[in-house]
């Protein structure tokens, strides 16, 4: 973070923003002022003397716990404050993404006891009553994560790996979307996916075994195969990637977009980095202009073709700038089973991005395809 002198007018920049306690005390230290700051799900229990004494005019507080003698200060002093919501299973305030950690804490006690179920419990049940602060509390989530998510993709080249939840565990398809995550890692990409099982697991735990040798991926999907779906239990799904990074840790960062929309379907563990969000429309734009490098689309059903088109249509307009690389894998899932390829190639003839589009036979070329396009 790198805070604006107090003098500047307010820029709304992710400069003014305070995400932790320490670049809270940094600010107050080198500026003595909170002025047009906004400060993010920071526990301000303990900075009583700092906040009735700091100019906290034009700053805006989102979730802060702090002492009500605080809170009347900084609003008396110009300031916003939007205390905690109590009762929550999430941050709607959050200013970082997730971890697989924060979302599967407690999963010694079952699935069922994590964040990442009892967040999805209560979207079920908001949902159901139409309760708009339900909803409203959604969307301030939502910008948050996004927020997020800019702060921490800022300058990376992205690759998205698109594919469908079915591709099972101990299966070839499997291994080698795995195979693929990691080279792709290998060669300086920050692989990103949609964040759930199958195909989608697969190509970020190539990119957390990117650090180590072939024996360890060989030895991960041995261990990964006990549970080869999410179903009958998430529970066993979950341990078993847990099992992986215990065994090795430290393992190659990779993003994960995943939603509660579909929130029977969980997370994978392998990303570094999860956004996940509660509106699933939100979630597939946001994550396809994040693929700067140009996406690959393995084999899927419905949701992978809404993905391919929702990517081409930027693409076809240019309305993102220069057409970023498209790399459909399995000529005849894309050609035959599920006809996408023949319509995006229609669609791109004669435009700029008809140099962009590939069609490959197996996953092993998709680098080189991608590379080829100019990803």
């Amino acid at each position: 973070m790198h805070p604006t002198t107090p003098a500047q007018p307010f820029d709304g920049s992710h400069d003014r923003e305070i995400e932790s306690l320490a670049e809270f005390d940094e600010v107050v230290a080198a500026h003595g002022t909170l002025s047009h700051f906004r400060v993010q799900s920071v526990d301000l229990t303990d900075r009583t003397d700092a906040l009735l004494s700091v100019d906290t005019s034009g700053a805006v507080f989102l979730g802060c716990p702090m002492d009500p003698a605080a809170a009347a200060r900084a609003r008396a002093g110009g300031a916003l404050v939007f205390p905690p919501v109590p009762g929550l299973p999430f941050d709607p305030y959050r200013g970082r993404v997730y971890s697989p950690d924060e979302l599967f804490a407690s999963l010694d006690e079952g699935y069922e006891a994590t964040p990442d179920a009892r967040t999805y419990a209560w979207f079920q049940r908001t949902k159901a009553d139409g309760d708009v602060f339900g909803s409203m509390l959604r969307s301030i989530h939502d910008d948050a994560v996004s927020d997020a998510l800019d702060e921490l993709l800022a300058g990376a080249p992205v690759v998205g790996v698109m594919g469908g939840h079915a591709m099972a565990r101990g299966t070839e398809e499997y291994a080698g979307a795995a195979r693929l995550g990691r080279e792709l890692a290998r060669a300086g990409l920050t692989v990103a996916t949609g964040g759930g099982p199958g195909a989608m697991e697969a190509a970020n735990l190539g990119a957390y075994t990117a650090p180590f040798d072939a024996g360890m991926l060989t030895e991960a999907l041995r261990i990964l195969a006990k549970a080869p779906k999410f179903t009958p239990s998430v529970t066993d799904w979950a341990r078993a990637a847990f099992e992986v990074r215990a065994n090795w840790p430290g393992g190659g960062p990779s993003v994960a977009v995943p939603t509660w929309f579909y929130g029977h379907e969980p997370p994978n563990p392998f990303a570094a980095h999860i956004a996940k969000y509660f509106s699933n429309a939100t979630r597939e734009d946001g994550l396809l202009a994040r693929c700067t490098a140009g996406v690959v689309f393995l084999p899927g059903a419905a949701g992978t073709v809404q993905e391919i088109f929702d990517n081409t249509t930027p693409n076809y307009y240019e309305s993102r700038g220069e057409p970023t690389p498209m790399v459909l894998v399995d000529r005849a899932h894309w050609t035959e089973r599920l006809p996408a390829w023949p319509l995006l190639r229609s669609l791109a003839r004669e435009r700029s991005m008809e140099s962009r589009i590939a069609l490959v036979d197996r996953i092993e070329e998709a680098p080189a395809a991608l590379k080829r396009l100019g990803g």
